[in-house]
């Protein structure tokens, strides 16, 4: 996996390429941690490279929804393939995160 930090206005994004997985969460943890711990309430995943998401992946992205949502902060998802917003609609997870075509849809929405 590859990791870009991308800090916007009104949010930061994480964008990520190939695999999503246990072997790569590890590093998004961390960097998500890191990004809470310095004030930052507005996370996109942007996976328009994304090949791949599975539970471990999954994970991080609750937990940032968990630390961030009660103080009113926001995550979101945007440009993830068919198959992978398959998984988010599956797993019920479409409806914690707002889900976007486009990385502007998202940012707009911030």
């Amino acid at each position: 996996m590859a990791l870009t930090t991308i800090e916007l206005p009104n949010c930061t994004v994480l964008a990520m390429s190939n695999r999503l997985d246990g072997s790569h969460t590890k590093e998004l943890e961390t960097k998500v941690e890191e990004l809470i711990g310095g004030g930052n309430s507005r996370l996109l995943f942007d996976f328009e490279e994304l090949d791949y998401i599975n539970s471990a992946g999954l994970r991080v992205l609750v937990m940032a929804y968990q630390q961030l949502h009660p103080a009113g902060g926001k995550v979101a998802v945007c440009c993830a393939r068919d198959y992978i917003q398959e998984v988010f609609e599956i797993s019920g997870y479409d409806q914690l995160f707002g889900m976007y075509s486009t990385r502007d849809a998202a940012v707009n929405e911030f």
